[in-house]
């Protein structure tokens, strides 16, 4: 066949046929300088130490990660590639997994895994919240943790403003969610195949738990109103709400704005659930679709960005740049189902780390 008629269907399809590089069963790589132009051109240089360094550390980590977090056992990755002295040079790596020789099956496979999460690593650690983590959290969280009123009398959690006197929202909790570590966010990228790392908008988060529905909305209110977020910098594609239905809770407000009647709290609830009930199976709530949480996950979510203002050291200007953050409201109700539900975290990570083994041995799937 005339090679002009030659082409690597798997490479062609990772770049204009909407497939992930990840998915590629195999390399082309049969030479060492194969190896290092491959490499330079993927953003590493072998002739500078620091390269190399960072090269053998992504190796590390994604051996660690595959026996540490996803379960492998340590004797079935073959010896090669656990011995930093048995493979000698990293590149050879990229030629064990773009071999074709049958007796060398198990080595181009397991290759082809490991380099699947060093790839991912390489996109997780090279993001702005890597060189910057202090002044992102310091300036997205700052404003969250200045309308947070702990009253050490009653141990209460009040939502407060500190600038007007208007009622304050009693919280059951607010939780400054724990930034993803590396290896969680690799996790996740492994396990759904259309996620990016540019794409995890959930590194930085917080969540409030009020004592009922109605607060939920109320929090929500009293953020765009206090302008502790930026309703313009919300990303809408990512917003999430199977708490209650936006239209029916405004149908609601405006049927109680209008009643002579004491409300209180329990007047109120009874209000919003039987206008859900009315409405039977056409509810219509909105959900981002994630295969890994329960069905009783129950929550407002949205994810905004904050415009965050760096100088880096040395530098005489500072520089900008958007970063997002994840907003997760819930009232006492849906949080109590979380922690003993199906959906419980564990249970959770347990789905995810299933589905990022496969994904590293997608011909075993």
């Amino acid at each position: 066949m005339p090679q002009r008629f030659i082409f690597d269907s798997s490479i062609l399809n990772s770049v204009v046929g909407g497939h992930s590089a990840i998915e590629i069963p195999k390399l082309n790589i049969h030479s060492i300088e194969a190896a290092s132009s491959f490499l330079l051109s993927y953003g590493f240089d072998v002739n500078k130490e620091s390269d190399l360094e960072k090269l053998w550390y992504y190796h590390r980590r994604a051996l660690v990660l595959m026996v540490e977090k996803l379960g492998f056992e340590d004797a079935d990755l073959p010896e090669v590639f656990r011995d930093h002295r048995q493979l000698g040079d990293l590149r050879r790596l990229l030629i064990y997994a773009s071999s074709s020789d049958p007796e060398e099956q198990n080595l181009q496979r397991w290759a082809c895994a490991i380099i699947r999460c060093m790839h991912v690593f390489v996109h997780a650690e090279n993001d702005l919240f890597s060189s910057f983590s202090e002044e992102i959290q310091s300036q997205i969280l700052t404003p969250f943790q200045d309308c947070i009123l702990h009253d050490g009398t009653t141990h209460r959690t009040f939502l407060k403003s500190p600038t007007d006197q208007l009622d304050p929202i009693e919280l059951l909790g607010f939780e400054v969610k724990p930034f993803k570590t590396s290896s969680s966010t690799v996790i996740k990228l492994l396990a759904k195949p259309d996620a990016l790392a540019m794409k995890i908008f959930d590194k930085l988060g917080v969540r409030f738990i009020t004592r009922n529905l109605f607060d939920t909305f109320q929090v929500v209110r009293f953020l765009i109103r206090e302008n502790v977020i930026s309703f313009p910098h919300i990303m809408p594609d990512q917003s999430s709400n199977n708490l209650y239905p936006v239209d029916l809770f405004m149908q609601v407000c405006d049927d109680l704005s209008h009643r002579l009647d004491t409300l209180d709290e329990k007047s109120i609830q009874a209000a919003f659930d039987q206008k859900l009930a009315e409405q039977g199976e056409n509810v219509k709530f909105l959900r981002k679709e994630n295969f890994f949480s329960g069905e009783d996950y129950r929550f407002i979510k949205f994810i905004s960005r904050k415009l965050i203002h760096v100088r880096p050291p040395g530098g005489k200007e500072d520089f900008s740049f958007f970063y997002p953050f994840e907003v997760q409201i819930m009232d006492q109700s849906a949080h109590q189902k979380i922690l003993s539900g199906p959906s419980e975290h564990q249970a959770y990570k347990e789905r995810q780390r299933n589905a990022a083994r496969k994904r590293l041995f997608p011909e075993l799937s």
